[in-house]
């Protein structure tokens, strides 16, 4: 099969149908999940477009460089607006499909969206997205289904996640169970996607439930998406195609593959002995990427943890790879890191009494930061409101079993002064709901208020996710412009810069630009810089954050 075949622009059932024709299989670089699980969310545009045309060269089947906490990431830390970010990614990579990471109901977020505002974003998105991968940290199929339905309305790939994990409950008659419920929900013409966020369970369990899904649904077509938390995911993916999955997502090996997925060129070399080839994979522009992506490297390096190592003992504690990548930093900043594994522990007995749920987010926050609270203040002393609203059934039912009635009734009662017992508790305030669709006409009168201007539509769709970042970002971008383009040696550079420093960059339309330093001072706890900005002078002042040096 060769590129054209699967290619931004072509309908999805098209692409679908070419895939179930191939008989390789097919790679999803994901950056992404790179920048997300090895480098707390820090790579920059720069980065990203210097090694584009690299990547879209290669012919992997997709480029997942948007959603997970990367959306509002880039609003709050890298200050670019993330739908121009991927005007720029398909700018650069007009042969690859682009893939953005979803929470379902949830979106982008840690919270559930209104129907209105989870359709709009899609038709937003859906300019630039072509595959969304979507996953409900309680595997509740109904979750998916706003978002779902959107999707295939806007003729894009829809990619609905198992999320799986390891245990007695998790059987494959379960996840098989829930495949039945996707395909009922969206019919035949997905991708269905193995969530293993953790990097848990053996090659052979892998292979066991890719056989089992394939045993029932032999047309399905199935995506891996692992985690190298434990240093053994290359095994995990190669048994998942062995057994016929048909994409997996990777990492640059000049980059990622630490806490996030494997690399590819490892995979690909793994697979080749095996006999088994990807169609119109070119090795020599993955090469290339990565020489350019290992130099960018160094100035990420700070933003790695600092604890850097694989961690077999995931398959205990269950953390998804970005989470697993902080919690020693995190329990350092607490004073725990000599209780880390007592820490550890709490959060495999709180797995066990949660009802063997899957720790992504937003769950994974809630659990551990229950383990967390229990070992500093006594268990389920202080239950924060996540745990509270997961205990009322707010994210979904349990599917496996209902937590212990002792934490139900310490974390229930504890909240309200009333004598009310927690079953009355749940049954008055338990259950989902669901949040009414807002008046985005009156959002949009109340966002163009806040600007002192009129809102364009891309601004409208990121407020109504997060409001008060998107104005943040847009007075930023009105203060200092698209500082996005500075590359990364220049963007996290700690000291300032010495008087009569150039610095040249490129805008996103090619033209080169020019920075002059011409002093940098300190006043009363503010730092005044004066430069040149294509030789226009230019005054700046702010007041570092504590501790930044900058």
């Amino acid at each position: 099969m060769s590129q054209q075949h699967i290619r931004p622009g072509l309908a999805s059932r098209d692409i679908l149908e070419s895939l179930r024709q191939s008989s390789g299989y097919f790679l999803t670089n994901n950056e992404r999940d790179v920048s997300q699980s090895d480098f707390k969310c820090r790579i920059l545009p720069h980065t990203t477009l210097r090694a584009a045309p690299y990547r879209d060269e290669t012919g992997y089947f997709a480029f997942e460089i948007s959603g997970g906490a990367s959306v509002h990431m880039d609003l709050m830390y890298r200050h670019i607006n993330p739908l121009e970010k991927l005007r720029l990614v398909r700018q650069a990579m007009p042969q690859t499909l682009l893939q953005c990471a979803c929470r379902g109901r949830y979106l982008f977020g840690y919270r559930p969206y209104p129907d209105n505002v989870i359709k709009n974003t899609v038709r937003v998105f859906s300019r630039y997205v072509d595959v969304w991968k979507a996953y409900d940290f309680m595997n509740h199929v109904p979750n998916l289904e706003v978002l779902g339905r959107e999707v295939q309305d806007q003729d894009k790939i829809f990619m609905p996640s198992l999320c799986f994990s390891i245990g007695e409950q998790h059987t494959d008659a379960f996840y098989v169970g829930k495949v039945e419920e996707i395909l009922r929900t969206f019919g035949q013409n997905i991708i269905l996607n193995i969530e293993n966020h953790s990097g848990l369970g053996t090659p052979e369990r892998i292979g066991e439930l890719v056989q089992a899904l394939k045993a029932s649904y032999p047309d399905l077509l199935l995506a891996y998406h692992g985690h190298n938390t434990d240093g053994a995911d290359l095994c995990r993916m190669v048994a998942a195609v062995k057994a016929g999955v048909t994409i997996t997502e990777v990492a640059d090996h000049g980059l990622g593959g630490v806490f996030s997925p494997a690399p590819g060129l490892s995979l690909v070399q793994m697979l080749h002995d095996a006999g088994l080839q990807a169609p119109g994979l070119k090795i020599q522009p993955m090469l290339d990427a990565s020489d350019i992506l290992r130099t960018e490297k160094r100035s990420y390096e700070p933003f790695e943890t600092q604890f850097r190592g694989h961690d077999p003992t995931v398959k205990r504690h269950k953390l998804t790879g970005g989470a697993a990548s902080l919690i020693f930093e995190q329990a350092e900043q607490l004073g725990l890191l000599d209780r880390i594994h007592e820490v550890l522990d709490e959060l495999a007995q709180v797995n066990q009494e949660m009802g063997d749920i899957w720790s992504i987010t937003p769950g994974s926050q809630i659990l551990w930061s229950t383990a967390v609270s229990n070992v500093l203040y006594g268990r389920y002393e202080q239950p924060s409101d996540d745990l509270e609203r997961l205990l009322l059934g707010r994210y979904g039912p349990f599917p496996f079993y209902n937590p212990p009635e002792w934490i139900m009734e310490k974390v229930l009662q504890k909240k309200r002064p009333s004598d009310k017992g927690w079953q009355r508790i749940l049954a008055d305030e338990g259950g989902m709901g669901r949040s009414p669709d807002i008046d985005l006409e009156g959002k949009k009168d109340e966002l163009q208020q806040r600007l002192g201007r009129p809102a364009e539509a891309d601004e409208l769709a990121l407020y109504l996710l997060f409001p008060g970042d998107l104005v943040e970002y847009v007075r930023f971008r009105e203060r200092f412009g698209k500082t996005w383009l500075l590359p990364p040696q220049v963007w996290f550079k700690k000291g300032g810069f010495a008087d009569g420093t150039r610095i040249s960059i490129l805008d996103d339309f090619g033209k080169t630009h020019q920075l002059d330093i011409v002093s940098t001072r300190q006043e009363e706890g503010r730092v005044k810089t004066s430069m040149l900005v294509d030789h226009h002078f230019q005054m700046y002042t702010h007041t570092p954050s504590q501790g930044s040096g900058r």
